[in-house]
């Protein structure tokens, strides 16, 4: 063997190990989300978009985090010679080590951040479904979640421009019931139906979070979801209760409220919290005196007056307008103040007390844990991100240039491997 041939050998072999080496990847923070390819920039980012949708969906259904299944996202470049394959391709599979989910992007300039944020809500809803039932036979249809619930939560997240959803609603020519929604199969609609089904999707999970004790039920929902049959509304019925009598009455009255609803961005947690706390200090109007303020926990523990009375009938009124407004985190609970005001200024106290207690409790839980989020967002951005979340632009263009252009060694061996390349090719 020359010498030649030797130092070509080594060069096929040290590229042959380049190339064999095992991919790079980075590991969210929950460790639900392995990330595989591209650099750390953008899995930083792919990672933070995972966390931000998880976290915003279990503050919705107000669950922890309880993942038992991890979710492998692959990041790989479009390639000029395969335009068929999809921008997002979700993979879900039983294997003999269990189930698998694994989400496949490629990556390209005109990649749509708001398809990869929906991609992982349905992962995620995916392994909420199947994490109690990871032993599934082989061959068995899995269940996919629900278009209007992926659509819906995604529409209710913190943020979000809910006001083009609104326009649909009020500029639809007519309603749509609630039966025949549940059955619309939204790939076939075209762009303006397409908005619409959003936009219904958004009234749907509003209205059904809003029901009593929602988020869990909700949660529960899905949960089941496995189990359900081919009738949607007879599976949301059995979740919700307040259904069963009037589903399509309770629908259409949704519908109006959204459609009357002029304030597209609903308050944030820490507004809405702020805005409860105010209302919740009534203020009772006294002759010739300074209004005097009192608390729920005050006025269930004795026989209310008549001035105390007309401040809560107008407390009760204040809730339900901010009902509407609220963070639907905190949505539930006022629907449960507004209540307990009703029973207090008919006079009924029996059991007011313990329930405003349980509220309490729960409202200072929610506050511990949405600041938790917040702070640990904020420490995530400040020290585990170089780019912002979605900045994927940026990164493709320099991809491009490095490829179309690629710098070349100088070094003797590399001068003489091309040198060799050339001979070859010619």
């Amino acid at each position: 063997m020359t010498v030649r041939a030797a130092i070509f050998i080594s060069a096929l072999f040290t590229l042959h190990l380049l190339y064999a080496a095992p991919t790079e990847h980075s590991v969210s923070p929950s460790r639900q989300f392995i990330i595989y390819g591209a650099d750390a920039a953008l899995r930083g980012a792919v990672s933070d978009l995972a966390e931000r949708t998880k976290a915003d969906f279990l503050v919705l259904l107000r669950q922890r985090d309880n993942w038992t299944v991890p979710i492998v996202v692959n990041l790989q470049l479009q390639q000029a010679n395969l335009p068929e394959i999809p921008p997002a391709d979700l993979r879900f599979s039983q294997t003999g080590f269990g189930l698998k989910l694994q989400l496949d992007l490629t990556l390209s300039e005109k990649l749509d951040s708001s398809l990869i944020e929906r991609e992982l809500l349905r992962g995620i809803l995916l392994e909420m479904i199947y994490r109690k039932g990871s032993h599934i036979a082989a061959g068995t249809a899995f269940v996919e979640p629900p278009d209007w619930l992926l659509d819906g939560v995604l529409a209710l997240a913190p943020g979000r421009d809910r006001g083009y959803l609104l326009d649909a609603l009020t500029t639809a020519n007519k309603t749509v019931p609630l039966e025949t929604f549940l059955r619309q199969r939204p790939e076939l609609l075209d762009s303006a139906g397409r908005v619409l089904y959003r936009a219904h999707s958004f009234a749907l999970v509003q209205m059904l979070i809003d029901r009593r004790d929602g988020p869990g039920r909700l949660a529960q929902y899905i949960g089941h979801l496995p189990d359900t049959s081919n009738e949607p509304l007879t599976n949301l019925k059995a979740h919700f209760p307040s259904l069963v009598a009037d589903a399509e009455g309770t629908w259409q009255l949704a519908l109006q409220q959204v459609r009357n609803f002029q304030t597209y961005q609903l308050l944030t947690f820490a507004e809405s919290e702020r805005r409860l706390a105010e209302l919740l200090s009534v203020k009772i109007s006294q002759a010739n005196k300074l209004a005097k303020v009192a608390t729920l926990d005050d006025l269930a523990k004795r026989k209310i007056s008549p001035g105390e009375k007309m401040a809560l009938n107008q407390l009760n009124r204040d809730l339900l307008v901010f009902v509407a407004q609220a963070n639907p985190v905190l949505r539930p609970i006022a629907r449960e103040y507004e209540q307990i005001t009703a029973l207090l200024a008919r006079g009924k106290r029996k059991g007011v007390a313990k329930h405003l207690s349980h509220l309490d409790a729960t409202r200072k839980q929610l506050a511990a844990r949405m600041s938790d989020i917040d702070d640990y967002m904020n420490w995530f951005e400040a020290t585990q991100m170089k780019n912002g979340s979605g900045n994927f632009t940026d990164y493709l263009k320099a991809v491009d240039q490095s490829q179309s252009s690629p710098s070349k060694r100088h070094d003797p061996l590399s001068v003489y491997v091309d040198a060799l390349e050339d001979q070859v090719e010619n």
